[in-house]
């Protein structure tokens, strides 16, 4: 087929899966899947001016003007990955490796939860007394809960008071930390490489030269059904880099 025969195919019926790529915008780096994404969408917000017809009875549109406002993209992200987190959470990352602790001194109370340094302590063994030097082992049994989150202590601890000092041996895994709202906005390049199950599975690539993404309108932390999504905005804006009669500084759309 021609790519003329191309452009006058009438048939075309949409429905598409495929992935979405992403890259800082002006990176030289190869794009990045972000995962699944279950909705994908440009919405264009135009400006109309009109203007009336007073030669005639009726009245009527004499003159009209289009002009597009803007271009919003909305993103539902499936895959709640560190990089997408912090991107829609407007975060910074930091990695954590992993490591082990030695007496890390922490208080005591009955049935409240000891935060500790590092998340999930695995082989944690946990001391009491008023110095390092003078503090006995403590039993998890009838005392305390390891938990991702830190110590549970329980509410009747035998062998605990409100007011022991602990100290707190563990290792831990390498880990990852999200701080929320510390950077601005961040602008994407953004590739959608679509297969078309409508028309055969024809391919259909939509290439979105500098988009910025907008935080999160929420982040769903517990539910009782359904699994977690990201639904997150941007607007399309203008790429100066892209020149040429008939180019496009926004974005562009090529299909089989």
């Amino acid at each position: 087929m021609s790519s003329t025969q191309v452009i006058s195919k009438v048939y075309r019926p949409s429905m598409n899966v495929g992935q979405l790529y992403a890259r800082p915008y002006g990176s030289v780096a190869a794009p990045m899947p972000v995962g699944n994404v279950l909705e994908l969408s440009l919405d264009t917000t135009e400006d109309v001016e009109t203007q009336p017809n007073m030669t005639v009875l009726g009245g009527g549109v004499y003159a009209e003007v289009r002009r597009v406002k803007d271009v919003k993209i909305k993103i539902k992200l499936a895959d709640l990955s560190v990089i997408n987190l912090a991107r829609s959470t407007l975060g910074t990352v930091a990695g954590v490796e992993a490591g082990v602790v030695a007496d890390e001194p922490r208080t005591a109370t009955l049935g409240g939860l000891i935060r500790l340094t590092h998340l999930a302590p695995t082989g944690l063994t946990l001391k009491k007394g008023a110095t390092l030097a003078g503090a006995t082992p403590v039993a998890a049994a009838g005392n305390f809960e390891v938990r991702p989150e830190g110590i549970y202590v329980l509410p009747n601890a035998v062998d605990l008071t409100g007011s022991d000092l602990l100290w707190a041996s563990y290792s831990y895994g390498d880990y990852a930390v999200v701080e929320a709202l510390t950077t601005k906005a961040t602008e994407l390049e953004l590739t959608f490489g679509g297969l078309n199950e409508a028309d055969g599975g024809n391919a259909v690539l939509v290439e979105i030269w500098r988009a910025s993404q907008g935080i999160t309108k929420s982040l769903a932390l517990l539910a009782s059904k359904g699994l977690g999504s990201l639904d997150v905005e941007g607007t399309v804006q203008m790429d100066p880099t892209k020149t040429g009669v008939g180019i496009s500084k926004y974005y562009r759309t090529s299909m089989v």
